[in-house]
């Protein structure tokens, strides 16, 4: 199979590692494609592609969602680094609601988050110069913005560094048990 795709511990969220082909050119590997994602159940239609780049290890960026209507879904590719990437679902009634998932993604090994609507979504920053590309689902709303705050206490999310970045945005978020949660 071209693409590998682990279900993780929040509904609907998947960890896709696609198939590496190496020789003496390097490697080569399909990153997408609509019949494998449809036969998983998950989405096919980008509306919008986002690239973050981010210089310095233990940088946090997130926890980051949009509101209904607008919610979205993301699939984010690391595309140079390695980083921690985290989902909090927010969305009521949901088996996971509340619950924290934590992946690495590795540039390296071309590895991808699919992360369902209605989940926030941040990362850490494991090495220097990473580069992550996002596809959503939707596009960009500012009124429907919304953020968690990283370092809730009650979320627990175990950073494996010491945050040496977070901006004043990030900072102010509320805390999850500020936010109301997202129906769909």
């Amino acid at each position: 199979m071209p693409m590998k795709f682990d279900p993780l511990t929040i509904d609907g969220a998947y960890k896709i590692s696609p198939k590496l082909l190496q020789d003496g050119r390097g490697s080569f590997a399909r990153v997408f494609c609509s019949d494998l994602f449809s036969a998983q159940g998950l989405n096919c239609h980008w509306k919008q592609m986002n690239v973050s780049r981010t210089a310095q290890a233990g940088t946090v960026r997130g926890m980051h969602f949009q509101r209904p209507p607008f919610c979205e879904i993301k699939l984010v590719r690391c595309v140079a680094g390695l980083i921690l990437d985290v989902i909090v679902d927010l969305r009521k009634g949901s088996a996971s609601f509340g619950q924290v998932c934590a992946v690495e993604l590795c540039a390296d090994k071309m590895e991808m988050l699919y992360v369902p609507a209605g989940c926030a979504h941040g990362f850490q920053t494991l090495s220097d110069d990473v580069e992550l590309h996002y596809l959503h689902s939707q596009d960009y709303r500012p009124d429907h913005e919304g953020g968690l705050l990283p370092t809730d206490p009650e979320l627990a999310i175990a950073w494996p560094r010491a945050i040496s970045n977070l901006s004043e945005r990030d900072q102010k978020h509320p805390l999850f048990e500020q936010v109301e949660p997202i129906i769909l």
